[in-house]
């Protein structure tokens, strides 16, 4: 070889070498010519391929086969991370020399001249392609594909819902083109589509060995209010917000959080294993079974106050276990009032157990067990004729109900309010709310009822009306009052008295009017029944009936003297005396 190396070369033109013409039997501008055919023919504003020489965080150097290399900026590959030399890429010509000599090149361009055609193929084809989010857009992402602006709907992002949307910006993905609006040149692509059909098998996988009582890890992937859903592998399940925890919980974010990975009990599946209920509570013992085992009915137990209804509370003394104060066992007053009168959400309270069922997990409540009943000492304490201020609670058409304290009421009989006025309902006389003067009557511990007085509390004024309206006495009175039965009268010292229509006649024939004021006789008194019956046409009629008494007296003594005197005269005396005892008469029979 180091012959062959050395050796000369036979037909070289010495010559020519002497002379300085070193091309032999080529001119130079042959050689040239040579030199230009053996480089790719190019043109501007075509597309070709390159491949990638050197690269730097600014500048990609291509070489397309040319005399000289090509600089395309590397912004137009942050499309393609993974760009690295020796890639072959497409480019556009742009110009084959600038001003500098230098081969000007684009390969966003050169994408762009194929890429709508590149987006139906992929479609066609339902192929992988890359792409670059660019930024966030209403409901979704920008995306650069193949040069195209696609447009990337949130829900298509990924499988499971997306609360960040700007970590995505900058990424390079992979995605589908699932749409192509050929009119307007809108391409639509998800990413979800990619990873839906692996998921799919995923699903199949797990959904055929769910079993009732499995326990599977999961992880939150979203909260509502009536439950959190659980993402098991590809395949959704539902905690109900019941099933959370043992206590009572007003919402799940009290329990968990979104991303939290947890174990969970598999409850139940439809037959098609689509809907999975879910339990986390389930895999906690239950709180009653470490209740503690000397807790007993009438032991005192100390809880916080969860739920209010108007029936009752529900307390719960240790963690899911909770009792139910009922409304009547917040105090011993038997008027019917709601629980929130007692207490709220949230109070600290100490109660009585009255009842407790282990195995029904139920247990009752009370708190007015913490004081004594008021009624197991109510003759020492309200004592029959004892004298008491009292509370107005309501009404009837009979009476009025007061409290004297809190769980002992009493009855004040509409006919016990006053000695004198005829009350037709209690509004007349009292006020709900106002305090009145009462006097106890009678006591009925059976029934916790007392009946109470509050007329008592004076002096018997008909004790002293007895002897002023007496039958046949005469009084002025007003009618305040006319009925179909009779009219009522006013009569001095605050009493009434009652008149029937044919007592009310006056001496000329008329009938008495409304607010007139008259005189009256009592004919009739009736202490017990605290009733006095008056007449007005009573007075007139009595005295006419004692003048034909007089007269008739009269003339019976005229008789009686005639028969002593002579005829003369005992003709003349008995004579005027029937004449005017005639008059009389006629006088009485018009009225």
């Amino acid at each position: 070889m180091s012959e062959l190396k050395n050796s000369p070369i036979e037909d070289f033109d010495w010559e020519a070498y002497e002379k300085g013409e070193t091309q032999g039997e080529k001119t130079q501008e042959e050689l040239v010519k040579t030199y230009d055919e053996s480089l790719n023919t190019i043109k501007d504003k075509d597309v070709t391929e390159g491949t990638v020489i050197a690269l730097n965080k600014r500048e990609v150097v291509v070489n397309i086969g040319y005399k000289s290399d090509g600089i395309i900026p590397f912004n137009e590959f942050r499309y393609n991370p993974d760009l690295k030399v020796g890639d072959v890429v497409e480019v556009f010509i742009e110009n084959q020399e600038d001003k500098k000599g230098q081969l000007l090149l684009s390969h966003r361009k050169a994408r762009a001249a194929k890429s709508w055609d590149r987006v139906n193929e992929a479609l066609e084809n339902d192929e992988i392609i890359k792409g670059y989010i660019k930024c966030r857009t209403k409901g979704g992402m920008i995306v650069d594909v193949f040069g195209i602006e696609a447009f990337l709907p949130g829900s298509q992002i990924d499988v499971k819902p997306i609360r960040d949307y700007d970590v995505f910006v900058g990424k390079t993905m992979e995605f589908k083109v699932v749409k192509i609006n050929q009119e307007f040149k809108n391409v639509v692509v998800s990413h979800k589509a990619l990873i839906e059909a692996e998921l799919e098998q995923q699903k199949k996988d797990i959904i055929a060995k769910l079993e009732k009582g499995q326990v599977l890890e999961g992880t939150v992937k979203n909260i509502t209010s009536y439950g959190v859903f659980i993402d098991l592998g590809g395949v959704d399940g539902l905690i109900h917000i019941t099933d959370l925890s043992w206590g009572r919980v007003n919402h799940p974010e009290e329990i968990v959080a979104l991303d939290q990975k947890l174990n969970v009990v598999i409850l139940d599946f439809d037959d098609e294993k689509k809907r999975i209920a879910l339990g986390l509570k389930q895999l906690q013992p239950h709180p009653w079974d470490a209740l503690d085992a000397e807790l007993k009915v009438g032991d005192t137990v100390k809880g916080k106050v969860v739920v209010m209804a108007d029936y009752g509370a529900f307390v719960e003394i240790a963690a899911g276990v909770e009792g139910l104060i009922h409304v009547s066992e917040m105090s011993w007053s038997q008027h019917l009032r709601s629980a929130q009168d007692f207490m709220k959400v949230g109070d600290e309270v100490e109660a009585v157990v009255l009842t407790l069922d282990r195995d029904e997990r139920k247990m009752s409540l009370g708190i007015k067990q913490l004081k004594a009943d008021p009624w197991e000492k109510i003759e020492e304490t309200y004592p029959i004729a004892s004298k008491h201020t009292a509370k107005v609670r309501n009404f009837t058409n009979f009476g009025v109900f007061v409290e004297l304290e809190e769980g002992v009421d009493g009855l004040i009989h509409i006919s016990d309010l006053s000695w004198t006025k005829k009350i037709k309902h209690p509004s007349e006389f009292t006020q709900i709310g106002a305090d009145i003067e009462v006097q106890v009557l009678e006591i009925d511990k059976e029934n916790r009822r007392l009946s109470l007085g509050h007329k008592q509390l004076e002096e018997n004024p008909w004790d002293v009306f007895e002897t002023v309206f007496t039958v046949g006495s005469v009084h002025e009175g007003t009618i305040t009052e006319l009925l179909d039965k009779g009219a009522v009268i006013a009569l001095p010292y605050g009493v009434e008295g009652f008149a029937t229509p044919k007592h009310l006649v006056k001496e000329d024939g008329t009938q008495a009017a409304a607010e007139e004021k008259l005189n009256f006789k009592v004919i009739e008194f009736n202490k017990e029944a605290k009733r006095i019956i008056l007449s007005h046409s009573r007075i007139f009629e009595d005295e006419a009936k004692a003048e034909v008494k007089k007269a008739a007296k009269k003339a019976a003594k005229a008789e009686a003297k005639a028969e002593e005197a002579p005829a003369t005269s005992i003709e003349k005396t008995t004579l005027g005396d029937i004449e005017e005892l005639a008059a009389l008469k006629e006088k009485l029979s018009k009225k």
